[in-house]
């Protein structure tokens, strides 16, 4: 069928080339049409001795060569030659039914130089004239070696000596025909065909390069005529090399088995050819060929032209492999062969080259869309199918939901695959970062099919994009007589950030226990702070003003980051009220409304060095720390509770000897301080963290008179009190007497009340210790509290 077989003639080999795809699922023979005996069917050992190669070129189109010298090959005058190759197709692996396509081939070749040597893949063949001159006189001592051998050829009958590191060996032609050898001789010339690396040959190292080596001798002898031709032939086995770009293939320049005198060698013409195509402009090519006195050599970059890049899969790595067949044809002259041609054949392969398939994210953000090349893949790789998450689509269903797939070319014949995903999509993975920021994850497998053997490789990649989509809350509040409030808009909320109160998450329990009002609407959450609630820090407190803030604090959901504080600050109004500072501190402003009005310039705490801070008519302003003015302390469940008392300056009734202990006061206001037991009491601090302070405490205002329109008579009481010893209260300390106690150790106090009058009852409220006999001295220590 046309465009079915290709043939052509460089040098002198035939060289026909079958196209692979009119060969799709069929299979096929060649057969070498004899003119004499008919067809011969190929195979391996007779394509080696007749110089017939069958193989395949680096895009697998199937390839036959032969040699004009070859088995079956018709010589005229050893310039026309012709060769007939009968090509068998059959659709079965037994080639019944096949359908046979004879092909004639012919070459003309007349310009023979007096020594060639062709370098197959399979054979080395090495052609020399008949009418090559005596040996010369200065080398007749080497020649001589061989005339006792030639005592013994045979009268008109050529024999082959083989010279190897294990002697001499003489043979006929048809024996050395049964070793692989193919020898004969033309009208004008004699050739002899080797295989490699047979018994008879060598390996020797030229040039770094190892070469295979042949040496032997043809010889004939008739009545007059002695005929003795050097058949020997040496072919280079390897001298390739690799890097990560490039390819190089080193032949020695000056081979010494070859020439006998190196000072008369003379190059002449290097030439190098792709497939069997001479390059005639190397650098269009991006070819380099250079040669020196010991060595040629041809470097290719990694893909060029003329050669096939093709990928592989090996142990789930994707790479390249790259193959071209080169040939080198160097043709030199020498004292004792005048020209010699020397062509060598040579099909190169790289090892595999891992190559890692890059992710190119030109992702656009303003856009929300992914945007992710995945490449630089050759020809002959196709996207198959692609995971998003953990969900596996075909490239149909992919395109079905919504994702865009298409290919786009890369430089160096290289291609891609582009891939399109929007951010909004369901298997993008969301991430709230930083203040205000999302971050969006694109989870991708792809699947890709590569070269003709289909393999599956697998690349995973992952694809971040963080932008700031993300609006922060602005939070405002308002006031009104005895209230602070907060509006803060309810989205995000709880997906991406949550409102702490110090270090307590506030939710509607924490709001309630605290005595907040929480209501939510369509947009906001209204959060209602009582002015004396806890956790209002109060930023300012004078007679009759109070300045407070009230902060939350909008955190992060997951690690806890504080983004930004919500405060609302207002001024109140207020002439009673007691505050608890978390640093101890105490503020309290209190009415006294009594009849007849108190002077409450002569109010006091317990301890009465401690007076108001500013007074007015029936108002005092006192500010103090737990630990002065008398403030007592105690456990009560898991609060600490401080307390003190307001009271009037008590007038005394003098007594004899001792001090007169008066009735009731007319006015007593008990001031206690809440604070609970876990919580740090900042003792002495004069500047704390709105964000890190523990709640206030919560303090009340107990009015302990009657209040009544009515001022209470003074009476004198008669009361004696000692100290016993332990709880027998059996023997007691002497008045006057020093008593040791350590703080935690129980003092055993004993009061009797000497008044005889049944309306008189004795209660122990208030009991303590002073250092002096002035029982308003300080300090003191507190032995019976609240009695």
């Amino acid at each position: 069928p046309p465009g079915f077989v290709e043939s052509s003639c460089p040098s002198r080999i035939f060289w026909m080339k079958l196209n692979k795809l009119l060969l799709q699922g069929k299979f096929f023979q060649l057969e070498i049409n004899d003119p004499y005996t008919g067809p011969v069917l190929l195979n391996e050992k007779l394509a080696s001795r007749c110089g017939y190669v069958l193989s395949e070129d680096v895009w697998g189109n199937p390839v036959f060569r032969a040699s004009v010298l070859g088995c079956h090959v018709t010589n005229e005058a050893d310039e026309l030659f012709s060769l007939t190759v009968n090509i068998k197709v059959s659709s079965f692996s037994s080639m019944r039914a096949a359908v046979t396509y004879t092909y004639p081939m012919y070459c003309s070749y007349s310009s023979w130089a007096s020594r060639e040597i062709v370098c197959e893949e399979n054979y080395m063949e090495v052609s020399v004239r008949t009418d090559v001159p005596a040996v010369s006189n200065d080398y007749t001592v080497a020649w001589m070696s061989a005339l006792p051998e030639t005592q013994n050829v045979a009268y008109q009958l050529w024999q082959l000596m083989f010279v190897s590191p294990s002697g001499r060996k003489t043979i006929t032609v048809s024996d050395a025909a049964k070793l692989g050898y193919s020898f004969n001789n033309t009208l004008s010339r004699v050739y002899l065909r080797a295989p490699y690396h047979n018994n008879e040959s060598d390996v020797s190292v030229v040039s770094g390069v190892n070469m295979n080596m042949v040496t032997s001798t043809s010889m004939y002898r008739q009545r007059w005529l002695l005929l003795l031709i050097d058949t020997t032939v040496s072919c280079p086995v390897d001298g390739i090399s690799f890097t990560d770009t490039t390819l190089t293939w080193t032949v020695p320049s000056v081979i010494p088995t070859l020439v006998v005198q190196e000072s008369t060698f003379l190059s002449k013409n290097i030439f190098m050819g792709v497939d069997g195509r001479v390059i005639a402009n190397l650098e269009e090519k991006n070819y380099l060929l250079e040669n020196n006195e010991t060595h040629i050599r041809i470097t290719v970059p990694i893909g060029a032209e003329g050669g096939l890049l093709k990928s592989s899969v090996s142990g789930g790595v994707y790479g390249v492999i790259y193959s071209i067949d080169l040939f080198l044809e160097h043709t030199w002259t020498d004292a004792d062969w005048q020209t010699t041609k020397y062509t060598v054949i040579k099909s190169i392969t790289t090892p595999f080259m891992p190559q890692i398939p890059t992710i190119i994210n030109n992702t656009l953000p303003e856009d929300r869309l992914f945007n992710v090349a995945f490449g630089h893949f050759l020809p002959d790789v196709s996207l198959v199918a692609i995971t998003i998450g953990n969900v596996p689509f075909t490239l149909r269903e992919a395109q079905h939901h919504g994702f865009k797939i298409y290919e786009t070319p890369f430089s160096n014949r290289t291609k891609g695959f582009i891939l399109e995903v929007s951010f909004d999509d369901p298997y993008i993975l969301k991430e709230y970062v930083n203040r205000n920021e999302t971050k969006y994850t694109l989870l991708i497998n792809y699947t890709i099919s590569v070269g003709p053997e289909m393999t599956l490789y697998y690349h995973s990649a992952e694809v971040e994009c963080v932008i700031a989509d993300i609006e922060l809350p602005e939070a405002r509040g308002y006031c009104d007589e005895e209230n602070m409030y907060l509006a803060i808009p309810t989205f995000g909320l709880h997906q991406y950030w949550n409102l702490y109160l110090g270090n307590k998450l506030l939710n509607r329990h924490v709001a309630l226990t605290n005595g907040y009002l929480a209501a939510t609407n369509s947009t906001h959450l209204i959060l209602q702070i009582p002015l004396f609630a806890v956790g209002v820090i109060y930023e300012e407190v004078s007679f009759q003003k109070i300045k407070a803030r009230f902060d939350v604090a909008l955190r992060k959901v997951r690690t806890m980051e504080t983004l930004q504080m919500f405060s609302v600050s207002c001024s109140f109004n207020s002439s009673a009220f007691i505050i608890c500072h978390p640093d101890g501190a105490i503020t309290v402003s209190a009415q006294m409304k009594t009849v007849p009005a108190i002077d409450m310039s002569k109010t006091k705490l317990r301890d009465s060095s401690c007076k108001p801070r500013e007074y007015s008519e029936g108002h005092a302003f006192f500010k103090f720390h737990v630990t002065t003015c008398g403030t007592s302390v105690r456990f009560e469940g898991d609060h600490i509770i401080y307390e003190n008392e307001i009271s009037y300056e008590k007038e005394t009734l003098p007594g004899q000897s001792t001090p007169t202990i008066t009735r009731d006061p007319d006015y007593r206001l008990t001031v206690l301080c809440y604070y609970r037991a876990k919580e740090t009491l900042v003792l002495g601090a004069s500047i704390s963290d709105p964000s890190t302070s523990p709640p206030f405490g919560s303090g009340t205002m107990v009015p302990r008179s009657n209040i009544a329109v009515y001022r209470r008579i003074r009476q004198a009481l008669n009361v004696v009190s000692r100290v016993s010893k332990d709880e027998s209260f059996v023997e007691f300390y002497k008045p006057n007497m020093p008593i040791l106690r350590q703080p935690v150790e129980p003092v055993f106090l004993e009061v009797e009340l000497k008044d005889e009058n049944p309306s008189v009852e004795l209660c122990l409220e208030n009991c303590w210790v002073t250092s002096s006999l002035d029982f308003n001295s300080t300090p003191r220590w507190n032995i019976i509290v609240d009695g």
